[in-house]
């Protein structure tokens, strides 16, 4: 047969490759919190101001790559015995070692009974994400509760992982503080074995944080009930300043001899975000225990991403075993985290010297990098049409992202959509 008619039969048989067979694909919204930076960077306004994102700036506006990680780095250039071999499945085992040792602390009896697993994941995304197929196979309920409100990828990793999820009451929008009480009775509703997500420190995007005697409260509930803790710990050091203050919740949990699971991220506290580096550790209650535990959450790597990668997980080992390097980089941390505390005290002081109505004392109570508002929709939007200032529609604004030089214009838009906008 003529292979050129073969070719001309096949072409006008089955479909027409005309047309696409993904034709009937719609178009996604944007991504609630990444949509702000794209909105921004179409926006020519020479004003416009990007709080939206949760990334560190400096002053100037600029991202930080912080000195001791150039020097990590530069130490692995120079490194002619680096390989770029294949990392285990649980990938570096001295980076899992040093972050279980940052998150539980040095002297942990979890740790040396060895009844902690660490894995390498990507970032802290990855590590929830691990985390919730681990428990969606091998947890008998599969049920968790997230807060209300929560970081917007927390409810979509665990559906999409297969736990149920529920939430918690948390914010109170008419103290713009804790909902304790209500968190409290949400909690003590929860069926036996059900998982709760809790994040360690800089709640994400209220920026409010139990007290540690409401933590106590919190785990003495948690244990009476037989409810299993998930820590989202995003933000180790860059909340206060302290590596040892921002991981108390977490060690709480783990000084009971109970069991838990905690996501580890660097990407705030090194400045190491698209390096995606993050560790899943989980607290069991025996050595046997967590080794058979390893043994199941390699069987969730192993089809997910195969084995991490190796660059971003070396500097943070290179970091931490290294005194020097690592007291560098509390230094560096906590510079940080001071400018974010400062650029709260200006933000208020800017408001109240202006007399906007209200009391915006939260903003200098909430903690970490972002500071919820208490703006509506309607209020944001005015502010990014009228101001140029671009943020969630929640009003979660990103206080990393503010500088001395432009907290007058935030102030500013802030004061105006108080007392104009609806």
């Amino acid at each position: 047969m003529d292979p050129n008619h073969m070719i001309s039969a096949s072409a006008t048989s089955g479909s027409d490759f005309g047309g696409s067979v993904f034709a009937h694909v719609v178009q996604a919204p944007e991504d609630p919190i990444l949509g702000v930076t794209v909105a921004y960077n179409k926006d020519p306004s020479p004003v416009k101001l990007n709080l939206g994102v949760g990334a560190y700036r400096t002053e100037e506006g600029k991202p930080l790559v912080l000195n001791v990680v150039r020097r990590a780095e530069q130490l692995l250039v120079n490194d002619r015995s680096r390989v770029k071999e294949y990392l285990p499945i649980v990938g570096l085992a001295e980076f899992n070692k040093l972050s279980a040792k940052l998150m539980f602390g040095a002297d942990s009896p979890a740790i040396q009974e060895r009844r902690v697993t660490t894995v390498q994941c990507l970032s802290g995304t990855g590590s929830l994400r691990v985390g919730a197929e681990f428990l969606a196979r091998h947890h008998h309920q599969r049920t968790i509760y997230i807060p209300q409100p929560t970081w917007g990828n927390h409810g979509k990793i665990f559906t999409l992982a297969g736990l149920s999820v529920k939430t918690y009451r948390y914010y109170d929008p008419a103290t713009r503080g804790l909902n304790f009480q209500g968190l409290l009775e949400d909690l003590s509703l929860a069926p036996s074995g059900a998982i709760v997500l809790l994040h360690a420190c800089a709640h994400n995007p209220t920026g409010v944080d139990p007290t540690l005697q409401q933590w106590e409260q919190i785990r003495q509930l948690i244990r009476s009930k037989g409810l299993l803790p998930f820590f989202d710990s995003a933000y180790q050091g860059f909340a206060s300043g302290s590596l040892d203050a921002d991981a108390q919740s977490v060690r709480m949990f783990v000084a009971d001899g109970g069991e838990c699971l905690a996501a580890q991220s660097y990407a705030k506290n090194m400045g190491l975000y698209g390096e995606r580096v993050g560790a899943l550790s989980i607290v069991c209650k025996t050595a046997d225990v967590a080794s058979r535990v390893e043994s199941q959450v390699k069987l969730v790597i192993r089809p997910m991403f195969s084995n991490p990668p190796i660059h971003g997980a070396s500097i943070v080992a290179i970091i931490l075993k290294n005194r020097d390097m690592y007291n560098e980089w509390t230094v560096e941390l906590k510079a940080m985290a001071d400018r974010i505390i400062s650029m709260r005290q200006q933000l208020f002081d800017a408001l109240r010297a202006r007399g906007t109505p209200g009391d915006w004392s939260h903003i200098i109570k909430q903690i970490g990098m972002f500071t919820f508002t208490g703006l509506n929709t309607a209020q944001v939007a005015f502010m990014t049409k009228e101001y140029h200032v671009y943020m969630t529609s929640d009003g979660r604004i990103s206080m990393a992202g503010l500088s001395s030089k432009t907290v007058p214009h935030l102030a500013d838009a802030i004061h105006a959509a108080v007392t104009r906008a609806i």
